[in-house]
Formats: structure tokens, C-alpha cells, sequence
């Protein structure tokens, strides 16, 4: 199937997707505000530049889109078009992710990933679910996790 935008079209629409201040980011921050925690943005000082940083708990979030990340969602689909590009493309943000996260963890950063399909879609977590999740991982003494509509578990991505 051809893509039905030419590639200066496509192009435009591809550079225009935001990587700061995204709307999952905001949600997130609204949510860290309202649990009183203290936090930073974007450090670039830290592997993989985390979403979040919350010293405090020695932690960082990462908002990440299903399907920049590849998450087994309704909300990630293989585009029709340039499957090859795309697939090695978004291949190698995950191995990235892999590699940041574990850096992270040797650093002795906890990290907590909440997926796109935990704050937008059919099966979206509620705010006060969500406030849940977040408290419970910040208290909880274990290490790399993600938020999902499923729930908090723990990550495949990098483990101690």
C-alpha cells in the first residue's frame, strides 16, 4: 500500500512530533504534583535523558509512546508502508531503552517506564489508578518497572 502523503508531506508530519512537553508528560507532572513529590525534567546529565527525575526516591520515569517503543498494545501497529524502515527504526529505540535503562540501574537509579496506553485509549488507567501506581512503585523497594492498563510490573528491559 502507498503512502498517501509524498515524502515532503510525510516528512513535515514526522518532524513535527514532539519529543518535550508531550501530553503523557504533562499528565504525568500534573500527577507528581499532586502526590507533592519534587522533580526535574529532561536531564541530559543522565543515561537515556530521563522524562522524570525524582531524586528523592533515587528514581527516574520515562513516558514512552507504544509506538516509538514497540509496546505489545492495540495502540502499536506496524505501518503499512516502509515496514523494513520502520521496524529497524523502532528496533533500535528499544535496544536503546535496554541500554539506557541498565546504565541507569548501575548508577543506581530505579526506573519506571509508563506506557502511552496507561494515560490515552480504550483501556486508559483513571488518575486516581494511576496516583496509585505511582505512590506504590515510589515506596516500594523494588527496582525497574512499568505502568500499563494491565497494571505495575516489573520491567523486562533491565533488571538488577
Amino acid at each position: 500500500m502507498a503512502d498517501v502523503h509524498s515524502a515532503e508531506i510525510r516528512s513535515k508530519n514526522m518532524r513535527a512530533i514532539g519529543t518535550r512537553d508531550t501530553a503523557i508528560e504533562r499528565r504525568i507532572a500534573v500527577l507528581l504534583g499532586e502526590l507533592g513529590i519534587d522533580f526535574s525534567v529532561q536531564d541530559a546529565s543522565l543515561p537515556g535523558r530521563p522524562d522524570f527525575v525524582l531524586s528523592q526516591f533515587e528514581a527516574v520515569i520515562f513516558t514512552n509512546g507504544c509506538f516509538w517503543h514497540k509496546h505489545p498494545c492495540p495502540l502499536f501497529r506496524v505501518p503499512a508502508t516502509r515496514r523494513e524502515f520502520w521496524l529497524k527504526k523502532i528496533d533500535a529505540n528499544v535496544m536503546r531503552d535496554r541500554r539506557d535503562h541498565l546504565a541507569l540501574s548501575k548508577l543506581g537509579w530505579r526506573v519506571l517506564v509508563v506506557w502511552e496506553c496507561a494515560l490515552r485509549g480504550r483501556q486508559k488507567l483513571s488518575d486516581r489508578a494511576l496516583l496509585m501506581r505511582l505512590e506504590e512503585w515510589l515506596c516500594a523497594a523494588g527496582r525497574n518497572s512499568e505502568i500499563d492498563p494491565g497494571g505495575i510490573h516489573l520491567s523486562n528491559k533491565a533488571q538488577d
